[in-house]
């Protein structure tokens, strides 16, 4: 195997499959990126057993063959070449070696056999579809922030994709919030679909999804599903389980409605959220005609508190809420007016945008 390549070209697709590959592994050759060569194309890849990306460079006089080396070194190679640098990469049979040159710079990394190279096992696809990569970029931004972290509920440590006639669908969870985004898309599916997709999954498509409108290929599976981009291939298994009934958990009845300015809520939380209790995040809403008042305490005595002028018009209310929650909520609207509809004290928020009501954040309160 034998081929030469400028260094951007190899660093970029280089450093967005690298972070599928984990620090400490249980098998040696799933440290390492497998290289191949065939009719001039260059393929990379990278797979921890749950998560596979490939992604693929075209190269010029290349020599066809394979093998795996140490992922993180070669990005790190790359990464300290200089700029415009040219890449000979070469595999030696008889030392079981690959050596990179550039310039006066000549690096020896040891390799793994290509056959200890695991591929991720698939099923055959249930159902394909294709839409574009902004509708894929904004599913996962606007919901993905809300997925558990290592929660014993093990469904809930991903992103709900739900594909319906005519819509496709994301939610995610943890708990005590809620995220959910729905986009238009040209899809047909004879019954509704729905998959989970492990947090980690949900990382890494996010770094390859772009915010243009040309369109992917989805391939959903039993236990898998493949995303194919025009230099990318990603496939991830899927969480067996079960997710909650989202549409049970939104509110219907709240009958309090506050209309705000969303960047000026969002930086009244924010500093108000520097004296609350570090470890439960409280602050208490104080709402009256017209008003919110917004207050914090912490136990060193400390306190803030904030007055914003909102529209409201109904009876008073006090209620706590996680303000980490609240500015999550906030930042992945992007209109520049809110609502919040709130009920009693023990009534979850509802929060979407004014104009944009295709997502929608729910957030459980806190008795404080």
């Amino acid at each position: 195997m034998k081929f030469s390549i400028q260094r951007e070209q190899l660093l970029k697709p280089l450093q967005t499959i690298v972070g599928v590959v984990e620090r400490r592994q249980t098998l040696p050759v799933l440290s390492n990126v497998l290289v191949s060569v065939k009719n001039n194309r260059l393929s990379l890849t990278t797979t921890d057993l749950e998560v596979e990306m490939i992604a693929t460079v075209d190269i010029e006089n290349g020599i066809d063959g394979d093998t795996t080396i140490p992922a993180r070194k070669f990005v790190d190679i790359c990464r300290a070449l200089p700029d415009g640098a040219t890449l000979n990469v070469s595999k030696d049979s008889e030392k079981e070696r690959v050596t990179v040159r550039s310039g006066k710079s000549r690096f020896n990394l040891s390799t793994l056999p290509v056959t200890d190279f695991p591929n991720v096992d698939e099923a055959a696809t249930q159902f394909s579809f294709s839409m574009p990569q902004n509708v894929i970029k904004q599913l996962i931004e606007k919901t993905s922030f809300a997925m558990a972290q290592q929660d014993v509920r093990y469904y809930l440590n991903g992103l709900l994709l739900e594909v319906a006639p005519g819509r496709v669908t994301s939610v995610a969870t943890d708990g005590h919030r809620l995220a959910l985004c729905a986009k238009e898309v040209d899809v047909q599916p004879s019954d509704v679909i729905q998959i989970i997709v492990p947090r980690k999954g949900v990382v890494e498509l996010a770094k390859l999804v772009e915010g243009e409108d040309s369109p992917v290929e989805v391939q959903v599976g039993s236990n898998h599903i493949k995303i194919r981009f025009d230099d990318y291939v990603f496939t991830s298994k899927l969480i067996d389980g079960k997710f909650p009934d989202y549409e049970r958990v939104i509110p219907r009845n709240s009958d309090k409605s506050i209309i705000a300015n969303r960047d000026n809520l969002r930086q009244a939380f924010v500093r108000t959220s520097i004296l609350s209790n570090e470890k439960y995040r409280g602050i208490r809403f104080k709402l009256n005609s017209g008003l919110l008042q917004v207050q914090a305490n912490n136990p060193e005595m400390e306190e803030a508190e904030e007055e914003i002028e909102v529209e409201y018009q109904g009876k008073e209310l006090e209620i706590g809420f996680n303000v980490s929650y609240l500015v999550d909520a906030l930042s992945a609207v992007s209109d520049e007016t809110v609502n919040v509809e709130l009920g009693d004290p023990n009534s979850s928020c509802v929060i979407r945008g004014s104009d944009d009501t295709s997502c929608t954040y729910v957030i459980m309160p806190m008795r404080l």
